[in-house]
């Protein structure tokens, strides 16, 4: 009778027993295959996390971090960055604090909100978010670091931490071609030419139409 871990690796790899023709007996011989492959090997770690994130009583914290620039009519821009969090666990997470050094103080400064941010607790499932505003002081590319969560659960001392997306690179300042603009001082200084101009032609092309007809009927 076959063993029970033998019964699941063929259920799992049944097309590397048919190509490799391999007979699995016992749970020795399993353990000295997922040694000796490193692929098999891989593929069971994965399942063995997978298995015990699925089934872990703890949070599982993802966060997202966003970055948009705007420029302003007074030629300074602005950083608009915002971070989401969300709890994929099963239970709350609790203490949680955001921590955003990733922005040099010689090159932005603080238009509105803050760089850090602490909320008393984060349920399974819920969400939170936070977002500022910065100005920036000097010209070039940047690239941010991801931001810091830390929080902490009920069945562990010590505090965890949780790492959000990168942002992509911010192109702070970029020289931007002018725009076209509709000139409307010469619309108002030639205009009453270009309106004379314009009717003449219509004029003229209504009556060469009518004698074009006229001559193909002939």
């Amino acid at each position: 009778m076959t063993e029970p871990w033998c019964r699941l690796f063929k259920f799992i790899f049944p097309f590397l027993i048919k190509e490799k023709n391999i007979k699995v007996t016992s749970s020795g011989r399993l353990m000295a295959m997922l040694i000796g492959n490193p692929l098999i090997k891989a593929f069971f770690i994965i399942f063995l996390v997978s298995a015990a994130t699925a089934t872990g009583d703890a949070p599982f914290i993802i966060a997202h971090k966003k970055a948009s620039l705007n420029r302003l009519k007074s030629g300074a821009e602005r950083v608009s960055v915002s971070v989401n969090i969300y709890n994929q666990g099963f239970t709350a997470a609790y203490d949680v604090s955001l921590i955003d050094n990733s922005w040099p103080q010689d090159a932005f400064d603080i238009v509105s909100g803050n760089t850090s941010h602490s909320w008393q607790k984060l349920d399974a499932g819920g969400h939170l978010s936070h977002s500022f505003e910065l100005e920036a002081k000097r010209k070039g590319m940047f690239h941010g670091a991801p931001a810091v969560i830390y929080f902490r659960i009920p069945t562990k001392a010590v505090q965890q931490e949780a790492y959000s997306t990168p942002i992509l690179p911010l192109d702070i300042l970029e020289e931007r071609p002018p725009e076209k603009k509709f000139e409307w001082r010469l619309m108002a200084k030639y205009g009453s030419q270009i309106s004379v101009i314009s009717i003449v032609v219509l004029f003229i092309y209504l009556i060469i139409t009518p004698s074009k007809a006229s001559k193909k009927k002939r």
